[in-house]
């Protein structure tokens, strides 16, 4: 699979679920789009991780100057 940007590949993703939903495909045919499938969720999955890490955010200290901090997720 040549490399993707995120958008082509949530669009090509979206394509294979809503086909595997159909459940029209043969059992080999829904395999392969499958496997495609998991495929692409990986490369997405990569992408946003590499772009999460170039956010960065501008905040105020206490002093009143500004400085870039990390982008932390929030996980609650």
């Amino acid at each position: 699979m040549a490399e993707q940007n995120f958008e082509k590949a949530l669009e090509r993703l979206e394509k294979i679920v809503n086909e595997l939903e159909g459940g029209d495909l043969p059992l080999e045919d829904a395999l392969k789009k499958y496997e495609e499938g998991i495929k692409l969720v990986q490369l997405c999955s990569k992408k946003l991780e590499a772009a999460q890490k170039k956010v960065e955010l501008l905040t105020k200290t206490p002093g009143g100057k500004f400085q870039l901090t990390p982008f932390k997720e929030n996980t609650e």
